[in-house]
C-alpha cells in the first residue's frame, strides 16, 4: 500500500491519507470543498463547492497516477437532495462522456456545514 499526498488538494486534517494506492487501484478519501491554497476560505454556493470537490478529487488522482477517465466508482454526499440535478450537471460537465458507477447519498449534515463531499475509487494508468 502506498499513501498519496499532494499539495494541490486539501491536506488531510485527521488520521487518514488523501488517498491510498493498492492492487492497481487508487482509493481517494472523502473530499470536501476546501481550496488547498486558502483552507480558511469558505465557498458558499453549491455549484462552487461542487466544482472544488471535483477539482480536489482530480488533483489527487493525478498525483496517484490516475485520471478522471479511470474513475470506477464515485460516492457523493449532498446535504440537500434538491441539489442533485445541479450536482449531476456539473459532474457530467467535468467527467464528459465517462460514466463511472456512482452513488449519491442525501445526508442531514456534512463536516463544517459543507454542502457536498465526494470519494472515488479509480484504476491506475497502465493497470
Amino acid at each position: 500500500m502506498q499513501p498519496i499526498t499532494t499539495p494541490f488538494a486539501p491536506a488531510a486534517r485527521g488520521h487518514y491519507s488523501q488517498a491510498m494506492v493498492h492492487g492497481g487501484l487508487v482509493f481517494v478519501a472523502g473530499q470536501l470543498p476546501v481550496v488547498p491554497a486558502q483552507p480558511e476560505l469558505r465557498l458558499e454556493g453549491f455549484d462552487e463547492q461542487t466544482h472544488q470537490v471535483i477539482t480536489n478529487v482530480l488533483e489527487i488522482l493525478e498525483a496517484a497516477g490516475s485520471s478522471a477517465s479511470l474513475i470506477l466508482k464515485a460516492t457523493v454526499y449532498i446535504a440537500d437532495i434538491a441539489q442533485w440535478p445541479a450536482f449531476n450537471a456539473i459532474y457530467a460537465e467535468r467527467l464528459g462522456a465517462h460514466r463511472p458507477a456512482r452513488t449519491v447519498v442525501p445526508v442531514a449534515h456534512l463536516h463544517h456545514g459543507y454542502l457536498v463531499e465526494m470519494d472515488v475509487i479509480a484504476a491506475l494508468r497502465g493497470s
